[in-house]
């Protein structure tokens, strides 16, 4: 006779990457002396998007860092988009898959040591951001004042 096998279905519990944790990854870097990515969602009826990205520049480099890349994500350009505009492309990233491979590119490129998003991240996007980029991601509102 055969007999059922019997399993658990439920899936596995993650804990994440072994040995790092990103819960804190806005603190866990030094903004003063860092190289940093900085990355903008905006909308595509957004006109000064690139007044806030330099906004966002003098104030990391007012900070002591030095933004070595800039990426923009723009979203709502068409019909369709802009009715989606209030959501973003990925709730992992944010950012659409392609645009994420290209911060990657670009933080390998310029060796940056942080990548710092313009629009509000919540705990798990800085994290799935952290370990795809491998380094710390957080929103300009979280990266620390130095004291």
């Amino acid at each position: 006779m055969h007999q059922s096998r019997r399993r658990d279905r439920r899936p596995a519990r993650r804990s994440g990457p072994v040995g790092v944790r990103y819960e804190d990854s806005a603190r866990a870097f030094a903004v003063a002396g860092s190289d940093i990515v900085i990355v903008g969602y905006f909308s595509g009826r957004q006109k000064d998007f690139a007044a806030l990205m330099d906004a966002a520049a003098e104030e990391l480099t007012r900070r002591g860092a030095r933004v070595v890349g800039r990426i923009v994500q723009r979203r709502g350009v068409s019909a369709g988009g802009a009715r989606k505009m209030a959501l973003p492309y990925s709730s992992r990233t944010l950012l659409s898959h392609g645009k994420v491979r290209e911060v990657v590119v670009l933080c390998e490129q310029t060796s940056a040591d942080a990548v710092v998003f313009l629009a509000p991240l919540t705990g798990r996007q800085r994290r799935v951001l952290s370990g795809i980029l491998g380094r710390p991601a957080a929103s300009l509102a979280d990266v620390p004042t130095e004291d």
